[in-house]
């Protein structure tokens, strides 16, 4: 499993040295950056589904251009 927690600066590196106490946990810091991409990609993953399962319908590429 994995979780993506939001911990303060200032509270990270006490946080990090905790979880190297450890054995199952394996940690490694990523760039806000980063985290937000994967919240951004793993919402466009759930749109997809739920559009596959016809529950929303997803705008079309000329319908995004045009918004443009």
């Amino acid at each position: 499993m994995k979780i993506l927690l939001d911990i303060r600066d200032n509270k990270a590196a006490f946080f990090m040295e905790v979880l190297k106490n450890f054995s199952f946990v394996k940690a490694t810091p990523i760039t806000e950056h980063k985290a937000d991409f994967l919240k951004d990609l793993k919402e466009a993953v759930e749109e997809v589904k739920l559009a596959k399962q016809g529950k929303i319908k997803l705008q079309s590429a000329k319908e995004f251009i045009d918004e443009l």
